[in-house]
């Protein structure tokens, strides 16, 4: 119920339901509209021969009048004489309005409907028995097939050529009927089944504009130099997708412009914090001379990290396949060596489409934190269903669970927590997450029951370039 209530509530099933409802009633209507003509052509070409039996038994009278005794006796084809006394109803109009038009004495003459029992002959016989008339009075009448245009009987009065009146029983037999309302099934089961599957086929087409339009914003978020959008299809189709090229460039140029900018201010720092540095070495106060000291190294790790970041947002490193678990073996390693307490834990396997350079600086951003505050770090990467999870442990503090996001936030530095004797500018976890995002990973921290903090990078869909045997 939850795939049919979301699939309804996205743009191709608004549309189908839309075209299916559409096509669906019109095709019915026009189905209707064409069965109900049918119909009329029926009932017009019924009262043509109808018409036609008419004509030639009265011409048959009219032209013979030595046989006409002989003839009226006979009868003719559904026609005889009127029984006398016969009650007539309503008159045929539209029976009348085709004898109009004929020539003879059957243009004047006049049509009403009467009960069948005139068009009976006097037959005795058929009757039945007068002892039976209680039982045939007792039995439950017949309902009419509707498949069927029950028999009729008209009375027809007209005068011949030579001034004789005739009172004439018309007879119609019983015919086929197919109503308005009388489809097959089978036909309109496969009518509906066509609109349905075109229906679809037509929404599927119309959305998938916007189904590649929200593909390349998302690519956009995670690669800001990614191929442009291809000018295809429609006009509508086609200024959309230039459109978001052209926002495409102008983001580049902005994001390049503030780039440079940063570079070039940093740049131009080197030159008067050195001077201010030298000179700093002049103060004879040794207390004062260490803080502004201290406040200038500062001031250019601000500088550097502020860059750093601007760069990580622009970086257009190609990806290429990347062994996660060597990478983080080798980082492990390098930490090591450097006399901190690291270990590697295990290992995935997994060989993933990654921009190497970025995760190098991704993990060591998060490594370098853990060994910082936790005084030992542990490195582990794990395969989890669909995704691939790298986890760096320490030993720290933690964080409250309210600061566990906001630490990512620019320039966020927690007292509590991160000491300010660190030298940080309280970038490193802004640029980690600026990096893991442009390679589809989510970058969280996560309070340890026994103690500590967990680093988590996870990448939910992977682009997995090869595989080899791993943990």
């Amino acid at each position: 119920m939850s795939r049919l209530r979301r699939f309804l509530s996205s743009m191709v099933g608004r549309l189908f339901v839309i075209l299916l409802l559409g096509m669906g009633v019109a095709a019915i209507g026009a189905t209707l509209l064409a069965g109900a003509k049918r119909q009329q052509e029926f009932e017009r070409q019924n009262l043509t021969r109808i018409a036609d039996r008419l004509q030639g038994y009265v011409n048959l009278l009219d032209g013979n009048p030595e046989l006409r005794e002989r003839l009226l006796a006979a009868g003719g084809p559904s026609v005889r004489v009127l029984l006398p006394g016969a009650r007539q109803g309503r008159a045929d109009s539209a029976l009348m309005d085709v004898l109009a038009a004929r020539p003879g004495p059957v243009a004047s003459a006049s049509v009403h409907f009467t009960s069948f029992r005139a068009c009976l002959p006097r037959m005795e016989d058929l009757l039945p028995p007068p002892q039976d008339k209680d039982k045939h009075r007792n039995r439950p009448p017949r309902e009419r097939d509707p498949a069927f245009i029950p028999p009729r009987c008209r009375a027809v009065q007209l005068t011949l050529s030579d001034g004789t009146a005739l009172a004439l029983a018309l007879e119609s037999p019983a015919v086929a009927h197919n109503g308005v309302l009388a489809v097959d099934p089978l036909f309109l089961s496969l009518l509906v089944l066509a609109i349905a599957v075109l229906a679809y086929a037509v929404a599927r087409m119309a959305s998938a504009p916007l189904q590649r339009l929200a593909s390349a914003a998302q690519e956009l978020g995670q690669d800001l130099h990614r191929e442009p959008m291809p000018v295809t299809g429609p006009l509508e189709v086609q200024r959309a997708a230039e459109a978001f090229n052209a926002m495409q460039q102008q983001l580049q140029r902005h994001l390049a412009e503030r780039t440079h900018m940063l570079a070039a201010i940093t740049h131009d720092l080197q030159t008067p914090v050195t001077r201010l540095r030298l000179r700093l070495e002049n103060v004879e106060d040794e207390a004062l001379r260490e803080r502004l000291v201290a406040d200038l190294a500062a001031m250019q790790a601000l500088i550097r990290e502020g860059l750093e970041l601007a760069r990580s947002a622009e970086s257009a490193e190609q990806r290429a396949p990347l062994d996660l678990d060597s990478l983080l073996e080798s980082l492990v390693e390098d930490a090591v060596e450097a006399g901190a307490d690291a270990r590697f834990d295990g290992g995935c396997g997994a060989v993933l489409m990654l921009r190497p350079l970025a995760m190098r600086r991704l993990f060591s951003n998060l490594l370098d934190n853990a060994l910082m505050y936790g005084q030992s770090a542990s490195v582990r990467a794990e395969r989890d269903g669909k995704g691939v999870r790298v986890r760096i442990s320490d030993q720290g503090p933690g964080l409250a669970d309210d600061e566990l996001r906001s630490v990512f936030d620019p320039f966020v530095r927690l007292e509590t927590s991160r000491s300010r004797e660190t030298g940080g500018a309280g970038l490193g976890l802004t640029i980690a997450r600026a990096l893991a995002g442009k390679d589809g990973a989510r970058v969280s921290l996560e309070n340890r029951a026994g103690g500590g903090l967990d680093a988590v990078v996870y990448w939910p869909a992977p682009v997995m370039a090869a595989s080899r045997g791993g943990a």
